[in-house]
């Protein structure tokens, strides 16, 4: 019985059960190009057919081309080297200080009521404000495209981590009293674990924003960068520069999104939560 039991087996060891797991696995991640390959048919679609100025919007087709170009020269990977690097330089910083002040204005309200009013007016002001104060305080260099990036890095995780502190449950803070656990011991073993939702909550949202800030931040007298790129394009009238640069972007903020995603799952991987349910 034994015998025929593993005949039955495939060669590699692999269920049939395993198999089918994994290639409904693979089916639900690849549900997601559904909407982008309808897009980009429909896109090219409505551009062969006259419908919109191929000038104004270059198909697909083309964008492979001019991305093709791009390549050989080497120009996109130098464009994406500076523009990652003023993005993580940028973002580090943001976010390192949100964690710093949002430890303490959520641990503490009496700086929460010395800080935080100052910090929500900070954070309404908008990201191409900032750009003639940057100018005239720091220059044309790199400091002021990496402080406008931390800026916009700063205040998504500042919030989201005050909003995780605050919001942890008294039922747990109690309870590590009774243990004996206080000052650092009940941060690191009860509220940074109780809050680490909301903090990558923000980190995703302060690490888009970075990409977004970028763009304003490269208008700054660059000449290297994926927003520069798309200024070099307006210029001189060539949309399928700008269309893909827009295309590098999203996809450069996608990849930095899944790997903190990633993060995400490997660091929270003790929750039982819904969005853990089996598929």
């Amino acid at each position: 019985m034994s015998l025929s039991s593993t005949a039955i087996l495939p060669a590699s060891g692999e269920t049939p059960a395993g198999n089918s797991l994994r290639w409904q696995t693979l089916a639900r991640k690849g549900q997601g190009l559904i909407v982008p390959v309808i897009l980009l048919i429909i896109w090219e679609s409505v551009v062969r057919l006259g419908w919109v100025s191929a000038h104004l919007l270059p198909p697909p087709s083309e964008l492979v081309f001019t991305l093709a170009d791009l390549g050989q020269s080497g120009a996109i990977f130098g464009h994406i080297g500076v523009s990652s690097l003023r993005v993580v330089i940028g973002f580090s910083i943001g976010a390192g200080l949100a964690l710093i002040v949002g430890a303490a204005v959520g641990l503490s309200r009496c700086v929460e009521a010395l800080l935080d009013p100052t910090f929500q007016a900070i954070r309404a002001i908008p990201s191409l404000a900032w750009v003639p104060l940057l100018l005239l305080w720091l220059g044309i260099d790199e400091s002021p495209k990496i402080t406008l990036i931390a800026i916009g890095a700063f205040f998504p995780v500042y919030l989201n981590f005050v909003a995780g502190i605050q919001n942890v449950d008294r039922k747990l803070v109690e309870v590590g009293g009774i243990y004996g656990l206080t000052g650092a011991k009940l941060i690191t073993r009860i509220f940074l674990p109780a809050s680490l939702p909301n903090l990558f909550t923000g980190l995703r949202s302060g690490l888009s924003l970075a990409w977004m800030f970028l763009v304003a931040a490269e208008l700054i007298a660059a000449t290297k960068g994926l927003g520069y790129l798309l200024t070099d394009g307006r210029e001189t009238g060539r949309a399928d520069l700008v269309i893909v640069a827009i295309i590098v972007l999203a996809l450069l903020g996608k990849l930095s999104d899944s790997l903190l995603c990633w993060l995400e799952r490997r660091l929270l991987a003790w929750r039982d939560v819904f969005d853990s349910r089996p598929s």
